[in-house]
């Protein structure tokens, strides 16, 4: 089964966790002092917060998967529009270790396929606090 991924970068961890846990009636399942995840069943998403230099606002949106099949056929169905893919194999961002295939919508929104293999203790592997991650490579 399939979740929504939505990714928003935020001014205010702190503010922005509270407003998202009274909405969502939920505590995040991931809280760092930089970055917020809930994994929700109703509605079925994952939405994530991040306070890290981005643009304030929408950072991207995407469809997180359960197996690499899943990824694949993902792939497949990009293709199949004629979409070019970005992969990132085993890229580190966001506390995870995921597979991932980033492209870009007809109106430029930035669009992540992914499949996560593992947690880790970091946001985006060595990178500096203000490194872009869980940004779309240049498609």
């Amino acid at each position: 089964m399939k979740r929504l991924h939505v990714h928003l970068s935020v001014d205010n961890l702190l503010e922005s966790i509270h407003f998202y846990s009274v909405l969502f009636a939920a505590e995040p399942t991931v809280n760092k002092p930089d970055y917020a995840k809930w994994m929700l069943d109703d509605p079925r998403v994952n939405f994530a917060i991040s306070r890290r230099g981005a643009a304030i606002g929408l950072n991207h949106l995407g469809i997180q998967v359960e197996s690499a099949d899943e990824l694949a056929d993902m792939r497949a169905r990009l293709q199949g529009v004629r979409a070019e893919t970005a992969p990132e194999m085993g890229a580190a961002c966001c506390y995870a270790k995921s597979d991932k295939y980033w492209t870009d919508d007809p109106q430029g929104i930035a669009w992540e396929t992914f499949h996560t293999l593992d947690s880790i203790p970091v946001f985006g592997g060595d990178a500096p606090k203000k490194t872009a991650c869980c940004l779309p490579p240049t498609i």
